[in-house]
């Protein structure tokens, strides 16, 4: 071996001294080290217990490339047969519809997806099934539902929506929100409860639906979190305006209110818009196909979880009583975490994209 420098023979020793991560580059140090101290090769392969053949083509490269040679060069990997060009024309054709490419189905599986790459015209991919799902995987492409959407078509849907955020936020103690929520019928709902493992409580489902159906009238005060209701047999005008008067009994002071509602026929009728102008009731319409901005919205997943799941109630008075029940426990315990959690579930549901206003999909949004 040819004579060490003085950073090469320091070097050398920093290595054997301290040690290294790597186990292979800690035994050709030896290596070269034995050899600069004048050291025959038997007798470094033994020292080293290595083969001389590996001692001997240590020491050649380390006097062409100096102590580069200290590095491993591990044999390649396979060769990819996939561009970069060839991975995006792979998720571009999966997050594509395959009836617009002439497919005779809706959606991909991986192995259709993997068979329809192979055959393409013009431009043949091999790719296997468990490479096009850690390459769709790694690109955060993933299988999910499909969901609905409608657009407002009402004409002044901003303007609604930027008064129903005006008054949240100027006047939030003088803000009702009203909502109907049915119809509700007479018959089991399954739901979910504590119980032996595979012996779940059952519901018989053998009932008549003799007794017609109910809508709750549900009004909620966004200043006081206080919640309350009736069940009426329709969705009519009088219900309305019965549930109307009850808000404006509740700031009692004449103060001007905001009651927020849908556009529904039994909310926009005359007599309803004399009786709040001569109460100074300002109605605040959502735009059609916009209910969820109302506040009404969010509570209407609590109810149906902790009064309608799991019940078998044999009569509307009963319903209407355990509905009554659960509104007292519910505006005397307005924060319990149970009821947050529900609510803020049924936001997430009414809401068709998290992080839009309102919930409402972008207009340049693909369809």
């Amino acid at each position: 071996m040819r004579r060490l420098t003085d950073q090469e023979g320091q070097k050398l020793q920093q290595i054997v001294c301290r040690g290294s991560t790597s186990s292979v580059r800690y035994r050709r140090a030896m290596m070269l080290l034995a050899s600069a101290g004048g050291n025959r090769v038997p007798v470094i392969a033994q020292l080293v217990q290595a083969d001389e053949d590996t001692v001997r083509e240590v020491i050649h490269r380390f006097n062409e490339n100096g102590l580069a040679c200290l590095n491993p060069r591990w044999a390649g990997v396979r060769p990819r047969l996939l561009k970069p060009d060839d991975e995006d024309f792979v998720v571009q054709t999966a997050t594509t519809r395959p009836t617009k490419l002439g497919q005779p189905f809706t959606r991909w599986s991986i192995r259709k997806l993997a068979t329809y790459l192979r055959r393409v015209h013009g431009r043949v991919i091999r790719i296997g099934r468990e490479a096009v799902r850690c390459l769709l995987r790694c690109r955060g492409i993933t299988f999910q539902r499909t969901k609905t959407w409608k657009e407002s078509p009402d004409p002044d849907r901003d303007a609604e929506l930027d008064r129903i955020e005006q008054v949240l936020e100027r006047f939030p103690d003088r803000v009702f929100a009203f909502d109907e929520f049915g119809p509700l019928g007479i018959r089991p709902t399954g739901g979910s409860c504590c119980a032996e493992q595979g012996k779940p409580n059952r519901l018989s489902a053998a009932y008549h639906r003799t007794h017609g159906v109910t809508y709750f009238h549900g009004c909620y005060s966004v200043g006081d979190d206080r919640l309350w209701g009736v069940n009426r047999r329709r969705k009519r005008t009088a219900p309305s305006l019965a549930a109307l008067k009850s808000i404006r009994a509740a700031r009692p002071d004449g103060a001007p209110i905001y009651v927020i509602l849908d556009n529904l026929s039994a909310h926009t009728g005359a007599g309803i818009r004399r009786w709040a102008k001569k109460n100074r009731a300002e109605l605040c319409f959502t735009p059609t196909y916009a209910s969820r901005a109302n506040p009404m919205e969010a509570h209407f997943g609590p109810l149906r979880q902790f009064t309608l799941a799991n019940s078998n109630h044999r009569s509307h008075p009963a319903r209407t009583q355990a509905l009554h029940r659960y509104l007292s426990w519910r505006n005397a315990n307005a924060r319990y975490p149970d009821v947050l959690a529900a609510q803020r579930k049924e936001r997430a549901r009414i809401r068709s994209e998290k992080g839009i206003r309102w919930g409402g999909r972008p207009i340049d949004c693909a369809v």
